[in-house]
């Protein structure tokens, strides 16, 4: 009788390597400002949005800049109005709040208050480094460089925070009396 054998041999199971991940790109940092006040002349000026997170630097009436800012959390609100600049200091600390650390230098907490925060024995109470201070009131409302740790919200005591090398450009370029204004 004609036929087929048709013999199965035992398989074992065949480990199939998963394909390749895709390779990873690095995550681009978020645009925080742009600069284009190259070649403008006249006085400065800048605009602060409170509900956008956003300021605006105008040079002889003509848009120079734009930034994130982060302006005051809710109980620390920025005071919306018209301002100048009434001072300005390239190293200014808060007289207000900071960071306490222990006597090996650990931070035990990182948003104090010093009218209420008092250092371990041993600690330290570290003022907040405030660069490039310009001055808006003498109640300690400001312009400085400082972290935005979420762009477009709000984060500070009050102060309007700007990127560092923002906050450096528009330093050089204000002057006593330069006009701020705070928008809703």
């Amino acid at each position: 009788m004609g036929g087929c054998l048709v013999a199965l041999a035992a398989c074992a199971p065949v480990e199939v390597a998963p394909p390749p991940a895709p390779p990873t790109v690095p995550a681009q940092a978020p645009v925080l400002y742009e600069w284009h006040a190259e070649g403008l002349s006249g006085a400065p000026s800048v605009v602060i949005d409170l509900q956008m997170q956003r300021a605006e630097v105008f040079i002889g009436g003509q848009y120079a800049a734009w930034s994130v800012v982060a302006t005051g959390k809710e109980g620390f609100g920025t005071p919306a109005g018209d301002y100048t600049i009434l001072e300005k200091v390239v190293n200014k600390h808060s007289t207000l709040y900071g960071r306490i650390v222990d006597a090996a230098g650990n931070t035990v907490k990182g948003d104090a208050d010093a009218r209420r925060d008092t250092a371990p024995p041993g600690g330290r109470f570290l003022y907040a480094p405030m660069p490039y201070w310009m001055r808006l009131t003498w109640r300690g409302i400001g312009m400085h460089a400082g972290p935005i740790p979420r762009p477009g919200n709000p984060a500070s005591h009050g102060c309007i925070r700007l990127p560092r090398p923002f906050a450096i450009q528009l330093y050089q370029i204000v002057r006593i009396g330069t006009p701020v204004r705070i928008i809703r």
